[in-house]
């Protein structure tokens, strides 16, 4: 089962979210993933996703889990038009929607995006 937050202030959530953010290590990763309720689909995606974090970055993560049917208003403050949507906000913003059940488009979120680029 998932726990879902609601609210009536989604300002509130969206301080709390930044407030996480200040407080995550540099190598963290931070994600929203958008889900349509308690469909079979969404489940797979939210399961998916935190199996993938556990695996590559071993809890140095935040996963918020947002069910469109609970809070629209954030949906279309952040622009998700299809569920299941993933956000990583850090450590550089890149979405993906939809299917979420290949692996390789999933962990493409995890790998630097100019592996060729030195720091």
């Amino acid at each position: 089962m998932i726990k879902r937050r609601t609210t009536q202030r989604p300002g509130a959530v969206e301080k709390a979210f930044e407030k996480a953010i200040s407080k995550q290590k540099p190598e963290a990763h931070l994600f929203r993933l958008y889900i349509a309720g308690g469909s079979q689909r969404s489940l797979r995606a939210v399961k998916k996703i935190k199996e993938i974090c556990e695996k590559e970055i071993h809890g140095l993560y935040t996963l918020e889990i947002i069910d469109l049917y609970q809070q629209p208003a954030r949906a279309i403050a952040d622009q998700i038009v299809a569920a299941p949507t993933l956000v990583r906000r850090l450590p550089e913003p890149i979405r993906l929607v939809g299917d979420l059940s290949d692996d390789e488009k999933v962990m493409a979120l995890f790998k630097p995006r100019n592996p060729g680029r030195l720091k």
